[in-house]
């Protein structure tokens, strides 16, 4: 029951976990409508945005769909997809009675991009599609650097879709679909996001592992014990690559540490400890068998039977991504 309660505390602070990272720290402000072209984050040459906006005018003045492109320097650790709906609502792009509004966002800095789409356009413009937009249009651009290329071609293909649904959508070039899959590349999240909550998650299964590895006896039951943790939790801050590369390096590491601890004398020592005395000191804790607990000096963290502690509107349409 002890290890029941123990692991429920530890899932609730994982989601709790979720929560506080996915808050931004300094959300931006939604920036004044300038025009069918607003770049506040000076990425985009004067001929392009002037191209760009006649583009757009003439696509308005054929289908009354209103485009709009949006530059800001960073999004202050809100998620991408939240400020681009606040923009959506607060600029209200499209017509009332159709809610035919798009909006591309590209925050350089934090190297996030999304197209958001109305929801009158969805059967038009779909999240696939604009997914592969991004991917294949735009992100391969903006990590050459050539901003200008990218978003003009990006919204070429939004045009295209938007005024033929069955256009087929560019692919990726030959060679670079294996980069989709990067290190860090996992959930739509920016990197303070991912900072505070690797922070936390890799804080709590990197004590348990630690314990894991000083524990005799039970040490080797939290081996087994952590390694779906491993292998699920850091796909939240690294992505599947760096997750299975994490659980390698623990399925590996953990048995070479634990032997190498197990050979120090004070390891020894608390061996017999247990065994005699039925609880052993390491390090400022106290381990007793009986329960298979630990308790600082200041009984601070404590566990019996295991290990716990205490602790126009768019509908969000679109897609999302990063280069």
């Amino acid at each position: 029951m002890e290890m029941i309660r123990g692991w429920t505390v530890f899932l609730t602070l994982v989601a709790l976990a979720g929560g506080w990272g996915t808050a931004p720290l300094h959300a931006a402000e939604v920036p004044y409508l300038q025009g069918r072209v607003t770049d506040d984050a000076e990425i985009i040459s004067s001929e392009v945005r002037s191209r760009l906006g006649d583009m757009l005018e003439a696509h308005e003045d054929r289908t009354t769909d209103q485009v709009a492109v949006l530059t800001i320097p960073s999004l202050g650790g809100e998620s991408i997809e939240d400020f681009a709906l606040r923009v959506f609502e607060a600029w209200q792009l499209g017509q009332r009675d159709r809610d035919n509004g798009v909006l591309l966002v590209i925050a350089p800095q934090d190297r996030r991009m999304r197209i958001e789409v109305g929801y009158g356009l969805e059967g038009s413009l779909t999240d696939l599609e604009a997914g592969r937009i991004i991917r294949n249009v735009m992100a391969p651009r903006f990590k050459a650097g050539d901003f200008d290329g990218g978003i003009e071609q990006g919204v070429s293909a939004v045009l295209g879709q938007l005024q033929d649904a069955d256009a087929p959508v560019p692919q990726a070039a030959a060679g670079g679909a294996k980069s989709r899959d990067t290190f860090f590349q996992g959930p739509d999240l920016g990197i303070v996001e991912r900072i505070l909550i690797g922070a936390f998650i890799f804080g709590i299964i990197g004590l348990f592992t630690v314990l894991g590895v000083v524990t005799p006896g039970m040490g080797w039951f939290l081996y087994f014990f952590l390694i779906p943790f491993w292998a699920m939790f850091p796909i939240v801050v690294v992505g599947t690559t760096g997750a299975f590369m994490l659980l390698a390096l623990y399925l590996v590491c953990f048995p070479v540490a634990k032997v190498i601890v197990s050979r120090r004398p004070w390891y020894g020592k608390a061996k017999k400890d247990l065994k005699r005395k039925g609880r052993a000191s390491i390090g400022g804790w106290t381990l007793t068998s009986g329960g298979g607990s630990w308790r600082s000096s200041s009984g601070g963290f404590s566990g019996g039977g295991g290990f716990s502690g205490g602790g126009g509107s768019s509908g969000g349409g679109g897609a999302s991504g990063s280069w």
